[in-house]
């Protein structure tokens, strides 16, 4: 098949790609080409901007695909503008939306395909229903042939995936940590939790390429695995070698004082407070044989091992780790005042 992505180089798609340069299929990636050396030599680039729709007709010329995989449309406008470029162009368009969509707060923690779509907290996630839908839309009255892909909590050896960070990363988390210093842990911990190595979300994705049952269909792609934060957090102390210091904040108390960039509303009360359980089943039923192998406290440790050796991943971030502070004082303040220690 030859194939393109719209992106190819982030936390979810650069899996993708070195997945299918091993591959025989035709790979091409549409970007900036900012990542260039962390592209395999055999994978092909279309350098432009995807925003700039005539330079992009300009470089495909007449090329077609058997498959366009979009990963950074995030508005309906920019889905809309892949419709205008690849209609006539694909046999499918591959869009990946997010399980955040699904219905908060949660009436089911058992999440499947067919669970509403509505997040009154996230404007992310409302973004992502309006592009499905206008995408479904697409499908049923113009042909147009549609993949919608659901992912979760994604993560690559980049960054350990944590539920509470500031704007620079997890990297300030893992350092308080180090430093014995107490992490907090929205709710009580006990909420479940799914996090997804980006290898084993690739192998789903790309089963999906070029698979007749995947047209006018939503899938989502997660580990079975199904961990509360306590056990996600513990994990992380312990490829750490330091003991796991929680100090338990109410989601809503979180999502009332952090700063607006942090967005925790959307982050806490629209996605990681809630607890889900995913159902992949309809992704194992169309793509026979799909298992995800890495448990999460193997992923930690690939994580770790490869941030070591990178320095350029050890962002600090000063602001974050002082907001714990003030978080942490307050509220040990609190129960000194009311004699509760």
């Amino acid at each position: 098949m030859r194939i393109l992505l719209i992106g190819g180089t982030g936390t979810i798609s650069s899996a993708i790609t070195r997945q299918l340069s091993e591959s025989e299929h035709e790979t091409w990636l549409l970007n900036r080409g900012t990542r260039k050396t962390e592209v395999p030599s055999n994978i092909r680039q279309l350098t432009c901007d995807i925003n700039d729709e005539e330079e992009v007709l300009r470089k495909m010329g007449d090329m077609t695909f058997d498959a366009v995989c979009e990963f950074i449309g995030f508005l309906p406008q920019q889905v809309e503008r892949d419709f205008r470029l690849f209609s006539g162009r694909t046999r499918q368009y591959v869009y990946i939306s997010s399980a955040s969509a699904y219905h908060k707060p949660v009436k089911n923690y058992v999440i499947n395909e067919g669970t509403t779509l509505a997040n009154p907290h996230w404007q992310y996630s409302r973004d992502k229903i309006a592009c499905e839908e206008l995408l479904m839309r697409h499908y049923r009255e113009d042909g147009f042939p549609v993949t919608i892909v659901r992912p979760s909590h994604t993560y690559s050896e980049r960054s350990v995936p944590v539920g509470i960070h500031g704007l620079k990363g997890s990297w300030q988390v893992l350092k308080r940590m180090k430093e014995g210093k107490p992490v907090i842990v929205h709710g009580d911990g006990n909420t479940l939790w799914t996090m997804t190595w980006n290898e084993d979300f690739a192998r789903g994705f790309i089963g999906l390429l070029g698979n007749p049952h995947a047209i006018g269909e939503a899938f989502q792609i997660m580990s079975d695995e199904s961990l509360t934060w306590n056990q996600i957090y513990g994990a992380i102390a312990d490829a750490l070698g330091v003991p796991f210091k929680p100090f338990y904040v109410s989601s809503s108390f979180i999502a009332s004082v952090a700063p607006p960039s942090y967005d925790m509303e959307g982050n806490l009360l629209g996605d990681k407070a809630c607890t889900v359980v995913f159902d992949c089943s309809k992704l194992k039923q169309a793509v026979p044989g799909y298992q995800a192998h890495v448990r999460f406290e193997e992923g930690v440790r690939k994580c770790l091992s490869y941030i070591e050796s990178h320095p350029e991943c050890q962002v600090e971030d000063s602001e974050f780790d002082q907001w714990c502070d003030r978080v942490i004082s307050a509220l040990e303040g609190v129960v000194k005042e009311f004699n509760f220690q």
